[in-house]
């Protein structure tokens, strides 16, 4: 599978016009099934698709533990064959929640789309319990460290990446996809499979910090999120809600943090001197 297309692009710069080989990123849908019964479809860039999948059902509450997933394959399409764009997750039976009949159809955007209500995501996701403390220095450098790792990015320009490190500054997992939640989604597939704990950890993410990247963490248990943006209002009283540190516009050096600054430890002082 692709992750990116080069295409013959004109690129105009100071008035001048030339014919150039352009990469870009590629945006297919992914249909994801749970024991043969589509529970959605998302838009995402093609890759790390079995980490998607579990990382959404995690994240969904669909699962608890990588101890409920059987099997992961891919099912062909049987338009488009050559395609891979259909994921069946069969889950163990005796610790089986799925329920038959949910729905969650995403565009690249918009990792909450069909989901019932945002009270009842709140009342089904429990308080994240952490003492994971993290220097502000090494908060600060987590972006730096994160765009070295986006090979995707450095070649389009136009993708997301969301990396779980330890609060060291240590990189555990990162993952890439056009979609912000996408993105988390397949870091937290990863470490579930993986194993990686998650309850001691940062997630950074290149894009927004909505509502879904916050509930995404709470699911997954991460104390500190943290973002190179802005976060949203909704995003912020999950995290205050939820013992979540959740930390914005992280560049240069500097940061806005929006809830349980506690854990952001060296070199604070609550007014200048």
């Amino acid at each position: 599978m692709l992750d990116t297309q080069a295409r013959t692009i004109l690129r105009v710069h100071d008035g001048i016009s030339q014919e150039v080989v352009d990469d870009i990123v590629v945006e297919e849908p992914l249909e994801i099934r749970v024991n043969n019964e589509s529970i959605g479809v998302t838009m995402r860039t093609p890759g790390d698709d079995f980490d998607l999948a579990v990382g959404l059902l995690w994240t969904e509450g669909l699962i608890r533990s990588a101890d409920e997933i059987g099997t992961i394959a891919y099912c062909p399409d049987e338009e488009q064959p050559e395609l891979k764009n259909i994921v069946n997750v069969t889950l163990i039976e005796s610790t089986r929640r799925f329920v038959p009949g949910r729905k969650t159809w995403a565009s690249s955007s918009c990792g909450l789309c069909g989901k019932a209500t945002i009270e009842s995501i709140r009342a089904s996701v429990l308080p994240v319990r952490s003492e994971a403390r993290i220097e502000r220095q090494v908060a600060g450098d987590l972006p730096r460290r994160m765009r070295e790792r986006q090979t995707n990015f450095q070649r389009t320009g136009g993708i997301h990446a969301a990396g779980l490190f330890e609060t060291s500054g240590g990189l555990l997992l990162i993952r890439e996809d056009l979609g912000r939640h996408n993105a988390v989604d397949k870091t937290l597939g990863a470490a579930l499979k993986a194993a990686v704990p998650a309850v001691d950890a940062v997630l950074m993410v290149s894009g927004r910090l909505g509502f879904e990247i916050a509930q995404k963490a709470a699911a997954a248990g991460i104390p500190i999120v943290a973002s190179v943006s802005a976060p949203s209002s909704l995003a912020v009283e999950l995290a205050a809600d939820l013992g979540i540190t959740a930390v914005g516009f992280v560049r240069d050096g500097s940061m806005n943090i929006y809830s349980h600054p506690e854990r952001i430890l060296n070199g604070i002082s609550k007014y200048p001197a």
